[in-house]
């Protein structure tokens, strides 16, 4: 049975285009790698809210948006709560569907702590 907490909610998710356009618009923090970009905004919601926008352009093949987006979700859930609260907006690029599974987890996790890195750096300055 799964802890409570690593379940995916819709207390855990961006559900609308203002959500979206608010990160968009007011990004605090980027974390970019050659196959994805992470956009960060801090919010005022218990925990961090993630939004997946994975373009067929770049993803052909909805089997691969779909694994990409469920390895995304996975490796957001394993997050630790830090202090600020974020909304976090992954955009996939070309060649991610390239990767397996274990080195687009790596590189998913890596970018997530580049950009809680950031935003902190942003708000003790």
């Amino acid at each position: 049975m799964k802890p409570a907490n690593a379940s995916f909610g819709k207390a855990k998710r961006l559900l609308n285009a203002s959500d979206y356009s608010r990160v968009f618009d007011g990004a605090e923090a980027k974390a970019s790698h050659k196959h994805l970009l992470l956009l960060a905004k801090s919010n005022n919601q218990p925990g961090h809210r993630l939004g997946l926008v994975i373009a067929k352009k770049n993803v052909r093949h909805a089997v691969q948006r779909n694994r990409i987006k469920r390895i995304a979700r996975e490796t957001f859930r394993q997050l630790p709560d830090s202090e600020q609260h974020l909304d976090v907006v992954l955009l996939a690029r070309r060649g991610m569907d390239q990767l397996e599974n274990a080195e687009l987890s790596s590189i998913l996790q890596q970018q997530w702590q580049k950009l809680v890195r950031r935003t902190s750096q942003n708000q003790d300055s």
